[in-house]
């Protein structure tokens, strides 16, 4: 396989990993073997280890003082508070919202970029960001669950407020990637990340009850950790090196299709005509967020 087929190779792994953790992690919390915060701390932890393990066979680099400050702010957005966001609203809304909602992640970083980054919006652009959210809104206004206990306006507005601080995340590091090693940067940003959560969650870890788990119930926590932390943020430098970032873009379409029928084959969520309008308008709009001027280099 050729580095180019590698590289999609790995955008797709990330796509399935994520697409499948939506079940996963759902499941676990809703089953009450782990709370939402508790599984954040354990999904940090965790992935902080291995990248941590890792980087003991990638060559050393040394970090500038001034930089530890932007490590920190990084985390902050990039961990601690849109992880928490992300799994609260997966506890409370269906896989299907949820990866229907994080789609608008490049809508949100385009409008940022405008905000911040002084960027240009083309008028395809803003008929794009306002389809986007029209499907957003109606999922997260008008959709329903069939599992009692579920919370969908509020869970969709969680996973929402997760795709927002995961934009402000991705505007906060465009400097920095261009500098360090992603794993330099990555088990920084996991270590900083790991103490931010940890205030949040660890009296709900003390609370879990490790002997009443299930093997299926391990697997889950076992699959958020290695496959949809560790192995994402593995593959997503590869993907990144070699491959346009259009390309890298269309990939995020998978994402929810994977999460659905993941998630109708465990008997998780369900597909209704709401769902497929919304995601409809939200894949329209992130499609012409994505698409590059004809005149762009």
């Amino acid at each position: 396989m050729d580095s180019r087929g590698f590289a999609i190779f790995a955008l797709l792994m990330v796509q399935i990993l994520y697409g499948l953790n939506f079940t996963f992690a759902k499941t676990v919390m809703n089953e009450n073997f782990v709370s939402p915060f508790a599984l954040t701390v354990l999904r940090v932890g965790g992935a902080a280890i291995l990248f941590w393990l890792i980087s003991i066979w990638l060559p050393k680099e040394k970090v500038e003082r001034k930089d530890y400050l932007k490590f920190f702010i990084a985390a902050v957005f990039g961990v601690a508070i849109n992880m928490l966001f992300f799994f609260k609203g997966i506890e409370l809304t269906t896989p299907i919202h949820a990866a229907a909602i994080i789609t608008i992640t490049p809508v949100i970083i385009l409008i940022l970029s405008a905000l911040v980054l002084k960027e240009k919006v083309t008028i395809l652009k803003v008929i794009g960001v306002t389809l986007a959210f029209s499907g957003a809104l109606a999922l997260t206004l008008f959709g329903e669950s069939h599992r009692e206990g579920d919370h969908v306006l509020l869970g969709n507005l969680f996973v929402f407020l997760n795709a927002f601080f995961y934009s402000i995340y991705i505007i906060l590091i465009k400097q920095l990637t261009a500098k360090y090693h992603p794993f330099t940067f990555i088990k920084w940003l996991f270590l900083f990340g790991f103490f931010m959560v940890l205030p949040f969650g660890y009296e709900e870890l003390k609370e879990v009850q490790w002997k009443a788990f299930t093997p299926y119930a391990y697997f889950c926590v076992l699959f958020v950790v290695v496959g949809a932390t560790f192995g994402t943020y593995l593959f997503n430098p590869i993907a990144l090196n070699k491959l346009k970032a259009s390309t890298v873009g269309i990939f995020i379409y998978l994402q929810p299709v994977i999460a659905g029928l993941f998630a109708m084959v465990m008997g998780a969520d369900h597909i209704d005509t709401l769902k497929v309008i919304a995601m409809v308008l939200i894949f329209s709009g992130v499609y012409l967020v994505s698409l590059k001027p004809k005149n762009a280099n």
